[in-house]
């Protein structure tokens, strides 16, 4: 099954030649090499789709090619909608973003902060609830370097499937911080601890609150926490490295097996279920589709309408896409590599200057990447969105980089 055309695009300034060649380039880079097994890309212009390709195959093994209606593993592409609903109680005055974290989770009060030599001292000032989204809360993933990680590891703090979402955020609050609150931002589960504060908030289950605020209205039938059954042939395989969450690896050893060449079809269902009901997660977790994620980043873009149903203010969302990280903890770095030109919002990243982000794109653009190589942009000042979809493990290459290119490559208005 494809993905609807909807308008010629000449008609949105868009070049239909320059847009064609994203599936021959991408396939022949990436695919035809081995590297990927296969790509599906989306872009649309003034609220119309003008280009879907899908290239490759969803499994390799299987011989079934990539199709339009392919479900992926997003990973942490499930932050920004995480993010979106929680802002959505935000709305209905539940929270305010500089009200302590133990406000509404209590077992944060006593949280403690590990020094580079392992000692632990009390935190200079309470987390707040806009240092979750922001990824300034002092927390840290499994995989990262920093002496606080060990202890993640060592408790397999988010890995273990059958945990509930509840259970990992209170196993959370008894481990240290890896840094003072706002002292620098570092990637995390802050969006985890989001995702609970959700449950909090609302009464409701994630899964529940994000089919009946979120999925439900846009349209958003494939996306979720589950597959269903018979939607199972429909999710593409996993390849690459070692499967990032769960497995006790840390970013040199991922970046080993990245640059050996490693490039395995990997069975993530132990990390990743499919099945579980009670499976959620605020920083990974969800499945979904390239033509859902594309409905949701169109809702952002349209200021949080879609086909006439409101999700979210027009306010709510430009402070979303603000920056709020100081200057002082810019520019931010994700396992090694500095991201000048971006400052970081509530739940994403935010494009401050483009020449220093070293790629083309507009001053406000937003979003953000999964692990497995999915990766999707808003860019209002062009109106565009773009989605890239594939289901490979966190190596060295840089679909997403090339993608942008050509996309920025066929604007011609």
């Amino acid at each position: 099954m494809g993905i609807e055309i909807t308008a010629a695009p000449a008609s949105v300034g868009m070049s239909g030649e320059r847009l064609d060649r994203i599936g021959s380039i991408l396939q022949a880079k990436y695919v035809d090499t081995g590297e990927i097994a296969g790509i599906s890309t989306l872009v649309a212009r003034r609220g119309e789709i003008v280009h879907s390709s899908q290239v490759g195959q969803r499994d390799r093994e299987a011989g079934l090619p990539m199709t339009g209606d392919t479900i992926f593993r997003i990973y942490s592409m499930t932050k920004p909608i995480v993010s979106t609903a929680l802002m959505l109680l935000h709305e209905e005055a539940a929270f305010q973003l500089e009200h302590p974290l133990a406000t509404y989770l209590p077992a944060f009060a006593s949280v403690q902060v590990m020094e580079a030599d392992g000692s632990l001292v009390a935190p200079v000032r309470p987390i707040e609830v806009r240092d979750v989204l922001t990824h300034t809360a002092g927390f840290t993933y499994d995989f990262m370097l920093d002496p606080a990680a060990a202890t993640y590891r060592e408790a397999r703090i988010m890995n273990d499937a059958s945990r509930s979402l509840e259970a990992c955020i209170d196993a959370l609050a008894e481990l240290p911080l890896a840094c003072q609150p706002g002292s620098m931002w570092n990637y995390s589960v802050g969006i985890d601890v989001a995702a609970r504060l959700v449950e909090v908030l609302s009464g409701q289950s994630l899964g529940q609150f994000l089919n009946e605020r979120i999925f439900e209205p846009l349209g958003m039938s494939d996306t979720g926490f589950t597959v269903a059954e018979g939607s199972l042939d429909r999710l593409a395989a996993m390849y690459g490295l070692p499967d990032l969450v769960g497995r006790g690896y840390d970013a040199g050893q991922l970046l080993e097996a990245a640059l050996s060449g490693d490039n395995q079809r990997r069975d993530v269902s132990a990390t990743y279920p499919t099945d579980d009901p009670g499976w959620a997660r605020g920083g990974l977790g969800l499945f979904s589709t390239i033509g859902d994620y594309q409905r949701f980043a169109q809702m952002l873009l349209n200021g949080g309408t879609h086909e006439g149903e409101q999700i979210i203010g027009r306010k709510t969302l430009e402070l979303m896409h603000s920056n709020h990280l100081p200057a002082e903890l810019m520019p931010w770095s994700l396992v090694g590599t500095v991201n000048p030109g971006w400052g970081f919002g509530l739940g994403s990243r935010v494009m401050l200057d483009v020449a220093q982000s070293r790629g083309p794109g507009s001053v406000g653009e937003h979003g953000w990447a999964g692990a497995a190589k999915t990766y999707y942009w808003v860019d209002p000042a062009e109106d565009l969105v773009a989605v890239f979809m594939s289901q490979y493990m966190t190596g060295v290459q840089l679909p997403d980089r090339d993608f942008r290119s050509l996309v920025h490559g066929a604007i011609t208005d």
